[in-house]
């Protein structure tokens, strides 16, 4: 398999000495409507290629197309979230290219007249430090449809012996939220693409616009990223002043983590271009997972080449603030208001919280406590065994079939005394091959913790008699060495015993 050519990069620390690093991110956000934009062909993801097409999203000759009232109130609900205006009176446009994954030939979407602009999103990093994103707008259009290039070896056109198009994609409704040059963050520029993006994920899930699957592309990031000159005493306004420089746009990165590591290798890149007295070409960049870097794709055109004009065939949208005052009362409690609210209601530290927001598991908590289970034994399973899955596989926790009602069941099980954790374990594995709930694959697997005081004490015994020397080391007040002991009896009780009671009836027998 091909592999993308390495530049030359400069270590980040050095660039951060000769240059300021500006970003502005533009996230496109496909809604999960029942329906297209403008027609009414189904929005099903892994349909089969064509099969949801009609004459409309096809740009075929007389077909007309008709707004999706849905989707309209899906981004005024977006705009309010991120604190925009909304418009009174907005139209459609044209954006006229060459794609063959748009029919058409041009893509109908909004230019100079959004439908939200002038708002903002407050950012949380990792060390509790907030930046505030600046949006510029949040505007409507169209995605287009999808390319798969068969026969090279590394699925781009270059190489690739013939193509094939999917036009299921085409015309499924979009919001492209794009930002304001973001500036000041320095050296955690990347730290802050990647936190804005993975709010703004959080953000429209809550709002349950979009199911805002980055795997899937239902949410997908262009990173622009420059680099202006470094003003050595500047001032923050004084450094503020000084021109942007060229920007590359690196094109549909699709993970919090590739947001972060595009970002810092554009930086590094472009300033080893710098130092030599290059110049920096304003274009397009593809990002390599398996790589880590980016490689140019095509030179970026600007507005006036696109050749918006208005778009004939719709009707301007202009929502009455009545509808607006109404989808206002819509939004749901803003995530980071909620998240720490329900930080404080489980009792979990800033760690374990961090732990939690990490494995995305903050949703599958709030209905796992909510179908009776402890927030502690809920944070176990979900940020433990699952989250370790997961992380192996490169996956989502919520991918592999297990829902907040079997984790609170499992806890329920270990909270009763009928199983241990080695046996909830167990329990967990059946239930991830789809053997049935945790009490199904408890009772077919013959799982049970042994209740018999009697036959735990005589298990103790054995192992005491047949371990002095370790027993002396308790009596000798190594209490420590007891789980020397607990192991041997768990064994000898083939893992059904409560290890808990079993280091009450060692102790008491040794130390009591």
């Amino acid at each position: 398999m091909a592999t993308a050519v390495t530049e030359e990069v400069v270590d980040y620390d050095e660039v951060l000495e000769r240059y300021d690093p500006v970003m502005g991110l533009e996230v496109h956000v496909e809604l999960n409507t029942a329906t297209k934009m403008f027609c009414g062909c189904a929005t099903e993801f892994g349909a089969e290629p064509n099969s949801q097409v009609c004459p409309v999203c096809l740009g075929l000759p007389g077909a007309l197309p008709v707004v999706n009232d849905k989707a309209v109130e899906s981004a005024i609900r977006i705009g309010l979230a991120l604190n925009c205006e909304i418009a009174t009176w907005c139209r459609f446009a044209r954006k006229n290219y060459f794609y063959p994954d748009m029919p058409k030939n041009f893509q109908t979407s909004q230019y100079d007249e959004p439908i939200a602009f002038n708002g903002h999103l407050d950012v949380e990093l990792e060390d509790g430090t907030t930046y505030r994103v600046e949006i510029e707008r949040a505007h409507m259009e169209e995605d287009t449809g999808k390319s798969l290039h068969v026969g090279g070896s590394t699925g781009r056109i270059h190489g690739a012996e013939y193509s094939l198009v999917d036009y299921n994609r085409a015309g499924i409704p979009l919001i492209e939220i794009v930002t304001r040059p973001l500036t000041g963050a320095g050296g955690r520029a990347p730290e802050v693409a990647k936190a804005y993006v993975g709010a703004l994920r959080e953000l429209l899930r809550a709002l349950g616009v979009s199911d805002v699957k980055m795997e899937q592309g239902s949410l997908r990031c262009d990173a622009n990223v420059s680099l202006r000159p470094k003003v050595g005493d500047a001032t923050s306004e004084e450094q503020a002043a000084v021109p942007l420089g060229t920007r590359t746009e690196t094109k549909n990165v699709n993970s919090l983590r590739s947001v972060e590591r595009a970002v810092r290798y554009e930086i590094t890149r472009q300033a080893a271009i710098l130092d030599k007295g290059g110049k920096i070409t304003q274009e397009t960049r593809h990002w390599h997972e398996d790589t880590g870097v980016t490689t140019s794709g095509r030179e970026k055109s600007d507005a006036e080449d696109y050749r918006y004009f208005p778009e004939p065939d719709l009707v301007p949208v202009a929502p009455t603030r009545e509808t607006v005052d109404a989808l206002r009362r819509t939004l749901p409690e803003p995530p980071g208001e909620r998240r720490r609210r329900l930080q404080a209601d489980w009792g979990y530290s800033d760690l374990e919280m961090r732990d939690v927001m990490n494995a995305g598991a903050v949703e599958l908590i709030s209905e796992t406590v909510a179908a009776g289970a402890t927030p502690a034994g809920a944070r176990k399973w979900w940020t433990g065994e699952l989250a370790r899955r997961a992380n192996a596989e490169g996956r989502s926790v919520e991918d592999f079939g297990v829902t907040p009602t079997h984790i609170a069941e499992l806890d329920g099980l270990v909270r009763d005394g009928r199983l241990n954790d080695s046996m909830a374990r167990q329990v967990l594995e059946g239930v991830l091959a789809g053997e049935g709930t945790p009490t199904e694959v408890a009772d077919a697997r013959g799982l049970e913790l042994v209740q018999d005081d009697g036959a735990l004490e005589a298990a103790v015994d054995k192992v005491i008699e047949a371990n002095a020397d370790v027993a002396q080391k308790v009596r000798d007040g190594k209490v420590q060495a007891a789980g020397a002991l607990i192991g041997q009896v768990m064994k000898e009780m083939r893992g059904q015993a409560d290890a808990g009671k079993a280091r009450e009836i060692i102790l008491a027998k040794l130390t009591g």
